[in-house]
């Protein structure tokens, strides 16, 4: 028999997330309460939101909750066969990282008294622009439609960071074409 698991995330809530995300002008802010938001929901120990570094190979903590610095700076995550989140595109639930041949850092997950982990992608489109992992200090289960909500959340965030990444684009080649003298963009 399947154990029930309670949803800790409904409609209301999410709702309120939604449009709190597509307001938000600030990515830096709006790190940071998602990661804390998703902590007081589901007490986890700690959350991060983790970027791709297309050039590197590897996924860059931008912004955490409830993680030492000890823990975040452990080393490089290096994107390979063994983060199966990445490359499966779907969520990956770990139940104990401190044994799971999936994990680089075991030794660090112990000590920083971290048992479970829950990882979902953030993807625009068929890309995977970075990860969401959630950390919990004794096994955890999620109920699927939470964990269908969290993946829902992550889509959205994926969309306001590649927004925030095409501003930032635009702001360049603006910032280039006012440079440029006047009659040489003659004809553009």
């Amino acid at each position: 028999m399947a154990i029930k698991v309670e949803r800790k995330f409904y409609l209301k809530e999410f709702k309120a997330i939604s449009k709190a995300i597509s307001s938000y002008e600030d990515l830096n802010l709006l790190f940071t309460h998602i990661v804390e938001g998703l902590c007081r929901t589901f007490m986890l120990k700690g959350c991060c939101i983790m970027l791709f570094d297309e050039r590197e190979k590897q996924l860059f903590s931008v912004r955490t909750h409830g993680l030492s610095d000890e823990y975040v700076n452990k080393g490089p995550v290096l994107v390979d066969e063994k983060y199966s989140a990445f490359f499966k595109k779907e969520p990956v639930y770990i139940e104990d990282m401190q044994t799971s041949p999936y994990i680089h850092y075991p030794e660090a997950a112990k000590k920083e008294g971290i048992k479970s982990l829950l990882s979902i992608p953030i993807m625009c489109g068929d890309n995977v622009l970075g990860m969401l992992r959630m950390y919990t200090a004794d096994v955890q289960r999620y109920n699927d439609e939470d964990i269908d909500s969290i993946c829902v959340l992550a889509l959205q965030l994926a969309v306001v960071i590649e927004k925030k990444g095409l501003e930032n684009f635009l702001e360049d080649v603006k910032a280039a074409m006012s440079s440029i003298p006047p009659h040489l963009l003659k004809g553009l």
